[in-house]
Formats: structure tokens, C-alpha cells, sequence
């Protein structure tokens, strides 16, 4: 009998649930087979055409959607597209024509892209967005992250440097720890920073030398008012913009790249030898009438120097001191994702080894990029950067061993290290090696992250958010014993330093993008907040009980014990605008403004405002061109702008004190007095307008391009120290006084010379000139010689009087009338008076600024060959090296070998007499003996290397290998001979020498 289940039966409400359920289930799983039936996969891969290789992370889009993939280390890609009809996708990766294909959904399509010659709808990163390069009308360069990676280099300045026309790098010497100068279209402060602007995936950031060189996508340099004028007072010494690398939808990829090498010291100045230095000494007598032959040598030289001379204890301290150092970097990255979620992810380690004992610099960093779509109209992503330094910073010991009696032995007969070598009053130039006498180290670690979000609300909107931060903390700490070079025989010293520092940067940036028939425009607004924070403490100590402690256990000092303590703070608030228009693609302006507050200026002058217009003729696209093959492309610019700098120390506007000793009678008590420097409470900003007038050009289907510019920058109200007198009670204040100029011309070439299947010849050339000169001082003055200022003149100049040679024998008549003899410096009289004297016969003789510098880079490629090389040239500096002013005329310490001094048989016009009697400082006009013109021509690098073929990897988990031999600064011609031993890019200075680097490199792709 059948039981029936009714409303009432318990079971029923249970039934009920069980039949949701299995209704449920049925609908879903008819629901998902109906989808999947809906939806099909279209697979292909994607490679260029000229060579077949895999193109890694091209972009396939189906039109008209959000629906996205990306080729991975094969080329190859997979897409869900809606099944039963035709799917147009478009396939477009940087440096490529981008193609438009219709295929069947449910296929397989095999796609090739064609080089685009022309590369002028590649994307160019700007401030606060991006445009087609075509459509630019400002001075902007772009560096591919590929080519910056090819130079191996501890910064990522040191790999363009001299490839970028208007912008000057030098490093600043040949230490592990050393940094780079960076300056864009010359110097227009005289006292505030010349920097550029330095951002790194949309915000601010202090230390280029943090980014590793193979997280980079692209650099750009924006040169000119109109592209800087977005980022207002920041943007005034130009603007580098880093885009780092991004993850792509696909399989993983990895990629490992690595080199490892030696550096040696190239270019250093030897100093006499034994019998160089011998017969100095004995000629500086010889002028004092004490000695004329060698029996006279126990009149000047001591038991013990005439010991050592004797048994040839000469000590060649450049041979104990200068060794060969080493380079090595180790960088791995991933990169991966789907069509929502892209990562990018690496680790780089950094060691470098100076050519001195305990100097040594590692740099371990780590990066992670994520970007996340969400929906349709929604992203976020976060960038995050560690960089962490360990370093050790040595005190050069050149000037001590360019300067030191160069007779002694290293140690005595028991074996025991001599500190004072014959027992003189000069410690070893080694002294600093040995055990526990001295230390300096150095640890800091920066912390970048960056996180944004962003909407797409409706067609051409953009609205993004982004919250940047920059942490840094360092710590540094010294310890110099009794027997160091620094302390030399007095009390052991300590000092430890710590410092902390927070960086807030928010941007908030809308854009919309409007194209109506012929018309195209594009509106961005930005509103951004920089918030700076420093705080930092110092202190020191002598006299420590047990050396081995170092810095660590200051609190033992007992001597001179001092603790200080600083804070800094400033905020600056922007509003921007821009809008950039275009008619038919080759009619282009752009409009900007922006107005920055900042707190470290004074009430009433916190606040300005910067315009800038550009205008940019597509004459190329006319059609009275049209029928011109060989051109390709024609376009004229014009820009003008005014930007800010406002780079002083926070509270240069008010007065601070210090404190001083004090005391009543025999009581002490507190005492404080105002700061030297007193603040100026009408302190405004200082402005720089610029005009630039641009031409680009490209012939033979783009085989043969180039970019011209020449500007002119007027910088006025200067961040200026001004003199006080001294009846006042201080030195100086800082005012908004005087003007400045730069003007010049860049070149830019870019030549394809050979394309053939197997081989590939290209060449680019930069070239820059640049006019820098002071057009206004305060008070009306056309000089200011205490800061060697002069109206009409480079900021940096060379003021002295204009050395004509040495006195010779028959000239003696004639130098007598000057108060002078033969083996005198000669000078010239330049106002025909018949007297020497500083205020009438010095004058403005050279400046450490080029008259232009340049650089040619080749390429070749030959199958999996690759060979290329680049040559930098800077003309028209002059400088004024330590080594050839390096002269002691009374032969007590050393001397440059170079030193070629007069003496009645050796008529030199280059030295003066050795004299026992005089010091270098004594003898008359002796500050002209070191000016040189420092122009050279250098081979800054040359790499060979070597892809292996793909059919030999083809079974393998690795995708790509190249291996590279690499040399840096192999060879320096200088145009005047006595620099042939020196490097002029140092520009004066002899410590820390300058490196040649060999290096043998990988990189691998899995």
C-alpha cells in the first residue's frame, strides 16, 4: 500500500528542502553547460616577423571589451570569446605595428607583427598620463628599460649617461660608496639644488640609485617648460619619470641576469721616484746657496734620510695602497598573471668592492608590483620597494701618501708596523689598516610603496587616486684611534649618527578624453600633497677606553662628549590643470597651469603660479608633402613655461639660535646668541621662464631620424646667502636677489645604417651645448669675488690672474721692474701699469662648464651576435687638478712626477724654482699653476655578446640565454698632455681614483 506524504507529515517540510536542492543543482549545472556552449577558446601565438622570435607579453584584446590575454615566454596566448561567431582581436606590443585580426572562435591563429619603423604611435610617459609620441609638443627623450639594462652599472644614471641629449652626468669619484651628479639644461641656482625630479611610478622619490637598472619598463626626461610645467616648483630642473615593470597575463616567466668583474684604477698620477725626489730636494738648496753637490747632502738630509736613501727605502705607497676591486649583481624576476590579477615580482643584490681596503658598498633590494582589475570599471594596484645598504666608508689615504716623506720601511726588525716612518711627525698612509684603528659604516634602508585605485566610469574618464610614501632610516657611525690618519697621535675618537625620514605623496588626477570627428581633447586635473618629515640625532666622544668597541659604547668616552638632536619638517600643496588639443592629428597645443604652496616659504609669498603653453605643427601630414617619399615625418614645436624652485632649508625664514660658552665671573652659565646665517620673512620663490623651439625629423621610412632643440631659461629672484657686515653680528641671509641664463642647442640622431635578415648596423649620436651665464647680482653689482660671481659668466669660474709662463735667465732685467727673478711665476700685467696686484690684474680665466659634450653609440648585430660601442666627448671645460698643484718647492714632502720645474739648465715655463725657503703657498702667484683645459674623449663602453639559438633550447625549461663581455672606460685621450695620467671627469680632485670595469655578464629567460 502506498504511503502518501502530506502538508502534515513531519517529512514533508524535509522533502521539500531535498527538492530545492536537486532544482537548484539542475538549473545551475543546465545554466554552466548552456554558458560553456556559449563561450569558446581561441589560442595562437605571437612572434615578429622580421626574425620569428617569441614576442613575451604582446597584449591580445577582443575589441570593443575588457576581454584580455598576454603572450608568455613562448609568444603564445589563450582567450574565452563568445562561441558561433567571428572574434576581431587586436594585437599590439611596444615598437610594433598593431594588428587587427578576425578569426573564427574555437581556432588556433598564428600572428606576425611588423616593426613599426615609424615608432610614432609608441606611448610616451608624461607627467600625470601618457601620449602617442606623435602627438607630443614638448621636449621629451624616452630610454627603454632594455637599453638602460644593457650597460651593467651600480646606477641606472651611470647607463645613459651621455646618451640623453641636455642632461650632464658625472660621478663623483672612484669610491664604492660614490654617487652620481645629475643636471638637466645646465645650473640656473647659484645656491639651491639644480637636481631634476626624480618619479617613480607616479611619485616622488630622493635616490635614483635605489631603482635596479632591470625593474625598469621606460625613463623619460622632460626637458622643456611645457612638460615640466605639470609638476610646478618640483619640475623647475627637469623631470625624470621611471616606470617600472608590470606583470602580464600568461605563463610565468622568469628571468635571471647577472655579472660579475674586476675594477682598476686608470689615469692616476704618479708622484717622483727616489731620484726624483733626491734632486728636488737638492735644487731647493741649491737656490738658498746651501748645496751644490753631493757632498753637501748631510746639510739637508737628516741620518735617517740619508740612511734610507742609501739602501733604497723608498716606500711606493700608491703600489701598497691602490688594489684592484670588484663589481658583481645578482637580479632574479618573475613575472605572471591572469586577466584580472598582474604581478611582477624580483630580488637584486648589489656588491661593490673599491680599490682601497674597507671600502665596500652592498645593496640588496626587492620589488613587487601587483595591479588587480575589478569589474568593469575598477583597478587598484600597489608598487613596493626595499632597498637596504650595508656599507663601508673608507677615508682616502691619497693625500696622505701624495704628501709624505716618501723614505721609511713598513715595519721593523721585530715585525712591528711603523706608525711614524723615520720617525717623523707624518703617520703611515697605511696607518688606517690596521686592526682596529679605524671605522666607518654606514646602514640605511628606504622603504617606496605606492598604492592607487582607479575608475572608469564612463567612456574617456579616468579618476585615480595615489598614496605614495617613502621611509628611510640610516645609521652611520666612525671610529678614528689615537694612531689613525685623522687623529694622528691625539685622542680616539667615535661619533654615531641616526636619522629617520617620512615622505607622504597623495595625487589625486582626473582625466577625460573627448574625440569628435577631426577634434581630439584631453582635460587632466591634479590635485597633490607632499608631506616631508626628518628627525635625526647625533653624538660623539674621545678619548675611549678599549678600541675594539668602536662606536658602540660612546658612553665611555670621557672626553669632549656631545649629543644633538634636529627635526625639519615642510608640506607643499598643488593644483594643476592641463588640457591638450589636436585637429586632424597634426594641428597639437597643450595648456597648462599649476599653483604649489609651500610652508618653508615666508607669509604673503607661500604661494604661485605657473603656466605654460605649447604648440606643435604636423607639417609631415599636409598634402603639399604628401608626394615627398623620402620624409616621413615633420614636426615643429614651440613651447613656453614658467616653473618654481624653492630648494632651501626649511626655516630660512626665521632666525635661530645657538648656543655659546658663558659665564659670570668664574660661574658658568647659559649663553645663546642668533645663528650666523638670520632668516628673511619676505623669502619668495625663485622662477625660471623658458622658451624652446623644437624640429623632429624622419627620412627612409624612419631608417634615418633626429630631434632638435634650442631653448632659452631666464631664471630671476635667486635663492641668493647675501654678506653682512660684520658690525651686524652675523654673516648672511638668505634673499630673493639676482638673475641667471641658460641657453643652448641639442641634437639628437637616430640611424639605421644596415637591415638585413642576418645583420643590423645602428647608430645615435647626442650632442648638447649649453651657454650658462649670471645676468643680474644683488644691489646692482657686476661682481661679487668672495663667491666668484660675475655678471656675464658661468656660476662656476676660474678668477686669477693669467700666468704667462716663468722668468727666464734673460729675462731679468725685465722681471726685476716687477719685483721678481728667474724661476718666478710670470704674469700678465693686463692693465699695462707696471705692477701686479690682485684688484687690476686678475680676471675670469675659464669655468669648469663645457662648451659642449656629446656622444656616438654603434650597434651591431650579427645572427646571435651582438657587438656595440660608445664614445663621450666633453670640450671647452677647464679644471684645475690637485696632482699639478701637488708641488712642495722645499722638497720636504712629495711631489707629482709630472712636475717640471725650472731650474738655470732646465728653462721650464711650467714651475717655478725649487726653493728650501719658500712653500708653495709663499711663493708668489702659485694659485695659477694648475689650470688646464680639461677636454677629453673617452670610450666609455664596449660589449660583446652572444645569444644562443633557440633550436639549441628547444627541449629545455630555458627560454633565452645571452652571455656578454663588457668594458667600461677603456681608454681617455685628454687634449692637454699632463693630463694623460689623469681623469678630467673628476674635475679636480685626485682621492679616490676613477675605474676602468671588466665584466662578464648572463641573462636567462625561463
Amino acid at each position: 500500500m502506498n504511503t502518501l506524504i502530506t502538508n502534515e507529515d513531519p517529512n514533508f517540510n524535509l522533502y521539500k528542502y531535498f527538492m530545492k536542492k536537486l532544482l537548484l543543482f539542475l538549473i545551475t549545472t543546465i545554466w554552466i553547460s548552456y554558458v560553456s556552449a556559449q563561450n569558446s577558446t581561441i589560442t595562437g601565438t605571437v612572434v615578429s616577423s622580421t626574425d620569428g622570435e617569441a614576442i613575451i607579453g604582446a597584449n591580445v584584446r577582443l575589441k570593443g571589451t575588457q576581454t584580455g590575454a598576454s603572450t608568455d615566454v613562448n609568444g603564445k596566448f589563450s582567450l574565452r570569446v563568445p562561441s558561433g561567431q567571428k572574434a576581431n582581436l587586436l594585437i599590439s606590443y611596444l615598437g610594433f605595428i598593431t594588428q587587427e585580426i578576425t578569426v573564427n572562435s574555437g581556432t588556433s591563429v598564428a600572428v606576425q607583427l611588423v616593426p613599426d619603423s615609424q615608432s610614432l604611435d609608441e606611448v610616451v610617459v608624461v607627467g600625470y598620463g601618457s601620449v602617442r609620441k606623435r602627438d607630443l609638443t614638448g621636449s621629451v627623450v624616452s630610454v627603454k628599460g632594455t637599453e638602460i639594462a644593457e650597460v651593467p652599472a651600480a646606477s641606472v644614471a651611470e647607463s645613459i649617461q651621455g646618451k640623453i641629449p641636455g642632461v650632464d652626468i658625472t660621478r663623483s669619484n672612484g669610491s664604492a660608496t660614490s654617487g652620481v651628479s645629475i643636471t638637466v639644461r645646465g645650473n640656473r641656482s647659484i645656491r639651491a639644488s639644480n637636481g631634476p625630479l626624480i618619479i617613480v611610478d607616479g611619485v616622488q622619490y630622493s635616490s635614483i640609485q635605489d631603482i635596479n637598472p632591470n625593474d625598469i619598463e621606460s625613463m623619460e626626461v622632460l626637458k622643456d617648460a611645457s612638460s615640466t610645467a605639470i609638476y610646478g616648483s618640483r619640475g623647475a630642473n627637469g623631470v625624470i619619470i621611471i616606470t617600472t615593470k608590470k606583470g602580464a597575463t600568461g605563463k610565468a616567466s622568469v628571468s635571471f641576469n647577472s655579472y660579475a668583474g674586476i675594477s682598476q684604477v686608470d689615469r692616476y698620477p704618479e708622484v717622483m721616484n727616489l731620484d726624483q725626489w733626491v734632486q728636488q730636494k737638492r735644487e731647493a738648496w741649491r737656490t738658498t746657496n746651501v748645496w751644490s753637490s753631493p757632498a753637501d747632502d748631510p746639510k739637508i738630509f737628516s741620518t735617517a734620510e740619508l740612511s734610507g736613501i742609501e739602501n733604497r727605502q723608498y716606500l711606493d705607497y700608491h703600489d701598497l695602497l691602490i688594489h684592484d676591486g670588484s663589481q658583481q649583481d645578482y637580479q632574479l624576476g618573475v613575472n605572471a598573471g591572469t586577466e584580472k590579477t598582474k604581478i611582477y615580482f624580483s630580488l637584486d643584490y648589489l656588491k661593490e668592492k673599491g680599490i682601497f681596503k674597507a671600502d665596500w658598498s652592498a645593496r640588496y633590494s626587492g620589488r613587487m608590483n601587483i595591479d588587480q582589475t575589478i569589474g568593469k570599471i575598477f583597478k587598484a594596484g600597489m608598487q613596493a620597494q626595499l632597498t637596504r645598504y650595508e656599507q663601508s666608508v673608507r677615508r682616502d689615504p691619497l693625500n696622505q701618501a701624495n704628501k709624505i716623506n716618501p723614505l721609511g720601511v713598513l715595519y721593523d726588525e721585530e715585525g712591528n708596523f711603523v706608525e711614524y716612518p723615520l720617525n717623523g711627525s707624518a703617520i703611515s698612509p697605511l696607518a688606517d689598516e690596521q686592526p682596529d684603528i679605524f671605522s666607518n659604516r654606514g646602514l640605511t634602508t628606504r622603504i617606496l610603496t605606492n598604492a592607487y585605485v582607479e575608475l572608469t566610469p564612463a567612456e574617456g574618464l579616468s579618476i585615480r587616486s595615489t598614496l605614495g610614501t617613502t621611509l628611510n632610516n640610516s645609521r652611520n657611525g666612525t671610529y678614528s684611534a689615537s694612531m689613525s690618519i685623522d687623529r694622528n697621535g691625539s685622542a680616539p675618537r667615535a661619533t654615531y649618527e641616526a636619522s629617520n625620514g617620512l615622505v607622504v605623496n597623495l595625487e589625486n588626477v582626473v582625466s577625460y578624453q573627448r574625440s569628435i570627428n577631426d577634434h581630439s581633447l584631453t582635460l587632466t586635473g591634479v590635485n597633490s600633497i607632499l608631506w616631508n618629515r626628518s628627525d635625526g640625532i647625533s653624538a660623539e666622544g674621545q678619548n675611549q677606553l678599549i678600541r675594539s668597541q668602536l662606536f658602540y659604547a660612546l658612553e665611555n668616552s670621557n672626553t669632549n662628549i656631545g649629543v644633538n638632536t634636529d627635526y625639519e619638517m615642510s608640506n607643499l600643496l598643488s593644483f594643476a590643470g592641463r588640457l591638450n588639443y589636436s585637429y586632424k592629428g597634426k594641428y597639437l597645443l597643450s595648456f597648462t597651469g599649476r599653483t604649489d604652496g609651500s610652508s618653508i616659504l615666508a607669509q604673503g609669498s607661500k604661494w604661485a603660479f605657473f603656466p605654460s603653453a605649447a604648440a606643435a605643427w604636423r607639417v609631415s601630414d599636409e598634402a603639399f608633402l604628401k608626394n615627398i617619399e623620402a620624409l616621413h615625418d615633420l614636426k615643429l614645436r614651440y613651447s613656453y613655461g614658467k616653473a618654481g624652485n624653492y630648494a632651501v632649508s626649511p626655516y630660512s625664514t626665521q632666525s635661530g639660535l645657538t648656543r655659546v660658552a658663558f659665564a659670570w665671573d668664574d660661574t658658568s652659565a647659559p649663553g645663546y646668541t642668533f645663528n650666523r646665517q638670520v632668516g628673511n620673512n619676505q623669502l619668495g620663490w625663485e622662477i625660471t621662464g623658458t622658451h624652446n623651439i623644437g624640429l623632429d625629423l624622419a627620412f627612409f621610412n624612419n631608417r634615418l631620424s633626429a630631434t632638435v632643440d634650442y631653448y632659452d631659461s631666464r631664471t630671476s629672484k635667486l635663492l641668493l646667502p647675501r654678506g653682512l657686515p660684520p658690525t651686524s653680528g652675523v654673516t648672511s641671509v638668505i634673499q630673493n636677489v639676482g638673475k641667471t641664463r641658460n641657453n643652448g642647442i641639442e641634437i639628437g640622431l637616430n640611424s639605421e645604417n644596415i637591415v638585413k635578415d642576418n645583420f643590423t648596423w645602428s647608430t645615435a649620436v647626442s650632442f648638447s651645448k649649453n651657454n650658462e651665464e649670471i645676468i643680474e647680482l644683488t644691489s646692482g653689482q657686476t661682481s661679487d669675488i668672495g663667491n666668484g660671481w660675475f655678471v656675464g659668466q658661468p656660476t662656476s669660474v676660474f678668477y686669477d690672474y693669467e700666468k704667462l709662463g716663468i722668468w727666464q735667465t734673460n729675462q731679468a732685467e725685465e722681471a726685476a721692474t716687477f719685483g721678481q727673478k728667474p724661476g718666478d711665476i710670470r704674469v700678465k700685467d693686463l692693465n699695462g701699469d707696471g705692477k701686479i696686484d690682485a684688484n687690476n690684474d686678475r680676471r675670469v680665466i675659464g669655468t669648469s662648464r663645457p662648451d659642449w659634450f656629446a656622444g656616438i653609440d654603434n650597434t651591431f648585430k650579427y645572427k646571435g651576435l651582438d657587438f656595440s660601442f660608445y664614445i663621450f666627448a666633453r670640450f671647452g671645460q677647464m679644471i684645475n687638478p690637485d696632482f699639478l698643484r701637488r708641488y712642495d718647492p722645499q722638497g720636504l714632502g712629495q711631489s707629482s712626477a709630472v712636475i717640471d720645474y725650472w731650474t738655470p739648465e732646465n728653462p721650464s715655463n711650467l714651475y717655478p724654482r725649487p726653493n728650501s725657503g719658500l712653500s708653495l703657498s709663499g711663493i708668489q702667484y702659485s694659485s695659477t699653476i694648475g689650470h688646464v683645459d680639461g677636454s677629453y674623449l673617452r670610450l666609455r663602453n664596449v660589449s660583446l655578446g652572444y645569444t644562443l639559438p633557440k633550436n639549441i633550447l628547444a627541449r629545455t625549461f630555458v627560454n633565452s640565454i645571452r652571455v656578454y663581455a663588457t668594458g667600461k672606460n677603456l681608454f681617455t685621450w685628454t687634449k692637454e698632455s699632463r693630463l694623460n695620467d689623469y681623469d678630467p671627469e673628476r674635475g679636480g680632485s685626485e682621492n679616490f681614483p676613477m675605474t676602468k670595469l671588466f665584466v662578464f655578464g648572463l641573462n636567462a629567460t625561463f
